[in-house]
């Protein structure tokens, strides 16, 4: 009578660890750099955001001077949720300001630089953020500014 044997054997258990190994290596690094560009775009749009609330402050008060970003939930960036940058209105004239989103120091872009908007609808940034994939010359500020990280 035959004996039948079930189970995996040693060697087949060990080429499946290593399948798992080369895809986790493969994967993480990948999902860490969505989560940065992630984090990214949505500064950018929480800029913009937040400039709407600094336009609506103005057409009420004629003058920027005033107007505070945390009011309306715009002070970070996401707006809920754990804070991965704090957005500043800076420069506040009567008819100009300055936002800047700079990231907090336990995110995901700690030391990376900052990006900026100002009343003239002009985008800046600064570090890794204005040229994230190092091309010489600097790639457009905004339109790869989080690509790359």
């Amino acid at each position: 009578m035959k004996k039948t044997v079930r189970g995996f054997t040693l060697i087949e258990l060990m080429i499946v660890i290593v399948i798992i190994g080369i895809l986790a290596a493969i994967a993480i690094p990948n999902y860490q750099n969505f989560l940065r560009r992630a984090a990214c775009e949505d500064a950018r749009a929480t800029l913009v955001g937040a400039a709407n609330v600094m336009e609506r402050f103005r057409s009420q008060n004629n003058t920027y001077i005033g107007a505070d970003l945390t009011i309306s939930g715009y002070g970070q960036s996401p707006v809920d949720g754990t804070a991965q940058f704090n957005i500043v209105p800076g420069n506040l004239t009567a008819s100009s300001y300055l936002l800047t989103a700079t990231p907090v120091a336990t995110g995901r872009l700690t030391g990376r630089g900052t990006l900026t908007l100002t009343s003239a609808g002009v985008r800046g940034a600064t570090g890794d953020l204005a040229n994230p994939t190092g091309a010489v010359p600097p790639v457009s500020v905004w339109a790869n500014s989080c690509r790359g990280l």
